[in-house]
């Protein structure tokens, strides 16, 4: 497997939670010439401090492609937070990349990435990876997985509430921990070749009837999983305050879990990473206190 770790690395979004993990462990284990791309330096003055070079990377600001991208072999760009700007946003640093001369792009997908009309965000992962695979530079697509953390957003309500809906037909999600993803990433950053696409996942699919037996088990309540129809849970979460787009999202990575697209299990966070990945029981029992129980 070669080794890229002299090579010049760079890091987008490395002030975000991901962005940071995969920082930190380039330099644990061993890159010397690492480049944190941010859309504010001033947060990631520590690093700097460091000797990590940090350079203003914004991915709505053509100048700062240019520059942040100048120099670099071999980039890791971790998809944005701009939900409906997503393939403006990555198709402009992809091409940033390529007039650059990188040689290797590393990106963060999504499971299923699919331009159909019903596969809520994956068409902006599909219409980015297509990008990068039109500008002719080697590539490796980590598909991750649901976050375990993501989780952590309703699990208090849940478990306050006794109840957990999903939809009729289940099948199960391998979370992984973004640590895992990170890390993950940062090994492919040092030693991917080629062009390849690979599922990023946990070690084992957790379906919604499971999860609710670990709220259960951690807590000392009683958690029942209450399978409904899409219609359903989308008329649910508007009721909830959220905006019916995003709720149709969110309803279609479901839709997606029981056509099972999220249940595939891989290794490929132990190739890279050399690490196991944390099974989603031992990932709640270290976050216990966001059950608020």
């Amino acid at each position: 497997m070669a080794q890229f770790g002299d090579q010049t690395l760079l890091v987008t979004g490395a002030a975000g939670q991901f962005g940071r993990i995969a920082v930190e462990e380039l330099l644990a284990r061993g890159a010397t010439r690492v480049i944190a791309g941010t859309r504010d330096p001033d947060k990631l003055a520590e690093l700097a401090a460091r000797g990590v070079t940090v350079r203003k990377v914004d991915f709505d600001d053509a100048a700062s492609l240019a520059s942040g991208f100048a120099g670099v072999d071999r980039v890791l760009i971790i998809s944005t937070d701009g939900i409906g700007k997503r393939v403006a946003q990555q198709t402009a640093a992809v091409a940033a990349a390529k007039a650059a001369g990188v040689k290797h792009i590393v990106y963060t997908s999504a499971p299923a990435a699919r331009p159909n009309a019903d596969a809520g965000l994956a068409a902006e992962h599909f219409w980015t990876e297509v990008a990068i695979a039109q500008s002719g530079i080697d590539f490796t697509i980590l598909r991750d997985h649901m976050y375990a953390e993501n989780n952590l957003m309703s699990a208090a309500n849940e478990v306050a509430s006794g109840q957990i809906f999903g939809l009729i037909g289940d099948r199960g999600t391998a979370y992984v921990s973004r640590a895992d993803a990170a890390r993950t990433a940062a090994g492919a950053l040092l030693t991917a070749e080629g062009k390849t696409v690979l599922d990023v996942t946990g070690p084992a699919p957790v379906t919604n009837a499971e999860r609710a037996a670990l709220y259960s088990e951690l807590t000392g309540k009683t958690i029942t999983s209450i399978a409904i129809t899409p219609p359903e849970l989308t008329a649910g979460m508007v009721a909830a305050g959220l905006p019916e787009g995003f709720a149709q999202a969110l309803v279609a990575f479901q839709v997606d879990a029981v056509i099972g697209y999220h249940g595939a299990v891989t290794d490929v966070v132990e190739h890279f990473s050399g690490r196991k990945p944390t099974s989603f029981a031992d990932f709640l029992a270290e976050n216990r206190a966001a059950l608020g129980a």
